[in-house]
This record gives structure tokens, C-alpha cells and sequence, in this order.
């Protein structure tokens, strides 16, 4: 591997990376109004809904705002619920996924650099998490004002950590971002539990002393 393209710093996700899966807690969201696949299904087929939620993880609008648009688009579709506490009902089902988040302490330890990349959702979706301990650097959608997978976002966190996109990893849960990230030169892992993403940090990006147990 060449100077040119070693990989020496780590940027990952949050929702589903270092929680359980976001899509499954909409999910169970919908269960509890009667559709569990209603909420994503209107996330990405209704235009209305798409752009509220857009413009909430760019901080264009809160989530009160966000929570009585979606509302009334899920009414739309047969939907019988109020527009109180939609995202909160969500970040519910999200539980803290310990073997990702002892991952990131691992890299940190052996001096990796890490950085949060993170599309914010609902009014405090990080409770529970010290951030600072997690990461060095935390960038969050709604406090840049761009979204993954901008290309903006990645060389935001880049620029923080004082590293090039050609020396970065990122880590997410979803294609799209990892592909955005790529549009500079950051190579992926699809992530899909914190066992496999360690093994694919080590064995195709060099983290394997970091990674040791």
C-alpha cells in the first residue's frame, strides 16, 4: 500500500452504526400506528415527506416542525395519528450498540483518528452517548447545514481531523453515503455489525494493530 492511498483515519455514522438499525425503528413506529412499513414507504415515495425530511437533518426546520409535516402526510396515505412526538417515538426503538461503540474506542486508543459524521434526526438523538469520548471530531447535518452524502459533509469532517479524504475510511450503514463519501477519494465499509466492520478496517485498510484484541 502506498503513502498515497494508506488509510490513517476513521470517519463513521451514528443512526445505525452505533445504534441499532434506524430502518427498524421506523419500522416499529409503523407497527404501533398500524403499517409497519407505511413510515419509510412515505419517507421515500412521498415528495412532501422527503423534503421535510431533508430539511430536518439540514437544520432548515426542528423537529416539531418536521413531526406535524410527516404527520400529515402519513394521514394522507390512512394514517389515523397526532403529530406529537413523531422522532421521539422513533429514537425509542434505537438501542446503543456496544460492540461499534467499543470498536471506536479501540481505534482511538491505538491513535486512529475518528471522526462523527452524522445526519441528525429528532430533537436529541445522542442521549445517552458522550460524543466527545466517542470521537474527536463531531460533524452534525443540522449544525453544518449539508447532509450525507453531500460531498460538503465529508470534507467538513476531514478538514476537522487535519487529514485528506485519500487517507480516510468511512463507515455507514447505507450505500448512498458511502458512496458520496467515494466522490472524494474516502474508501467505504458497508456496515453491517461491529465484528465485520472491524475485520474489514484490518484486513483491507491496514488497521489491523489498531484492531488487535
Amino acid at each position: 500500500m502506498s503513502a498515497d492511498t494508506e488509510r490513517t483515519a476513521v470517519l463513521i455514522d451514528f443512526g445505525g452504526v452505533l445504534t441499532t438499525s434506524m430502518s427498524e425503528a421506523f419500522r416499529q413506529f409503523g407497527a404501533s400506528i398500524g403499517d409497519p412499513d407505511l413510515p419509510l414507504t412515505v419517507l421515500t415515495r412521498d415528495d412532501t415527506a422527503r423534503r421535510l425530511f431533508v430539511d430536518h437533518e439540514s437544520g432548515l426546520i426542528g423537529a416539531a416542525e418536521f413531526d406535524a409535516g410527516f404527520a400529515a402526510r402519513l394521514r394522507s396515505h390512512g394514517a389515523r395519528l397526532d403529530s406529537d412526538g413523531i422522532s421521539r417515538r422513533v429514537l425509542a426503538a434505537l438501542g446503543r450498540d456496544d460492540e461499534t461503540v467499543a470498536l471506536l474506542s479501540r481505534l482511538r486508543n491505538a491513535g486512529v483518528p475518528v471522526a462523527l459524521v452524522s445526519n441528525a434526526f429528532g430533537r436529541d438523538p445522542y442521549q445517552g452517548f458522550d460524543l466527545d469520548a466517542l470521537a474527536d471530531v463531531v460533524v452534525v447535518s443540522s449544525e453544518v447545514g449539508v447532509r450525507k452524502p453531500s460531498r460538503r459533509i465529508y470534507a467538513i469532517a476531514c478538514e476537522r481531523l487535519g487529514t485528506s479524504p485519500q487517507h480516510c475510511v468511512m463507515v455507514d450503514d447505507l450505500q448512498q453515503n458511502l458512496d458520496g463519501a467515494a466522490r472524494l477519494g474516502i474508501a467505504g465499509v458497508l456496515h453491517v455489525d461491529g465484528a465485520t466492520t472491524a475485520r474489514l478496517l484490518a484486513e483491507q485498510f491496514g488497521f489491523t494493530a489498531a484492531l488487535a484484541d
